[in-house]
């Protein structure tokens, strides 16, 4: 009998609902804070991790407070506030460029039906652009300061989001994953959809196609050589 293959098992996790989620905004880069339910999302989705026996060794997130402040509260759920938390502006949401913080019917009216529908459903299609000196760029916030300019969004599209995400991905949290560390990556939608796009082959119509729940773990399996065995969502007191 052959001996039972070592799974490795990867948790993303999308943040709770912000306090823009409800009112329909582009948020992107916007550094709202998690809604009341957005709270309650992250001790539930802590709760589930810990009945269902998960830890973890080290957690990534973005930069943003949505994301940062569900991985703060998951964490205390599960009683694993001692870990290493890495935060980088590489796990930050799409930018949505002069999108940033307006509705979706203040958008339409703006710019027209079609730039707005065209980065809701195409994978390679960018949002209008900033200006430079606009205060929504992040070259132009004290927080992104240390980060040349020119690797800093004016507008991102699907394609751009993922192409942004993969060298850190590959080169800092690969080589964790590799040494058998339980990893829990904290994050954004379309910045998920593109770590999945890579764990899962998918194609870009797969990954526009994606629904990823808030604060609902999605775990991935992987095999000794980190290729995907299955996924899904951690239910209660269950895998």
């Amino acid at each position: 009998m052959s001996e039972k293959q070592e799974i490795t098992k990867l948790v993303l996790l999308r943040h709770g609902k912000s306090i823009w989620n409800h009112d329909r905004h582009f948020t992107g880069w916007s550094d709202v804070a998690l809604s009341p339910k957005g709270e309650e999302e992250a001790e539930r989705a802590g709760r589930l991790l810990k009945e269902a026996g998960y830890a973890f060794d080290i957690c990534f997130t973005s930069e943003l407070k949505r994301a940062t402040d569900t991985l703060k509260i998951v964490l205390a759920s599960m009683g694993l506030e001692e870990i290493p938390v890495r935060q980088d502006w590489r796990l930050n949401e799409r930018h949505y460029g002069a999108l940033e913080g307006l509705g979706r019917w203040q958008a339409i009216r703006q710019f027209g039906i079609w730039p707005i529908l065209s980065t809701q459903i195409c994978f390679a299609a960018t949002p209008p652009s900033l200006d430079i000196n606009d205060a929504r760029f992040p070259g132009n916030q004290a927080r992104y300061a240390e980060i040349d300019k020119t690797l800093l969004p004016l507008a991102e599209s699907i394609e751009q989001t993922v192409e942004r995400v993969l060298p850190f991905w590959q080169q800092t949290i690969l080589p964790e994953i590799r040494q058998g560390k339980r990893v829990l990556i904290v994050s954004h939608k379309n910045l998920l959809r593109g770590l999945m796009m890579q764990l899962a082959n998918l194609s870009q119509k797969q990954v526009m196609k994606l629904s990823i729940a808030t604060a609902q773990p999605l775990c991935f399996e992987l095999d000794s050589k980190l290729n995907l065995v299955r996924y899904y969502y951690v239910h209660q007191g269950k895998e």
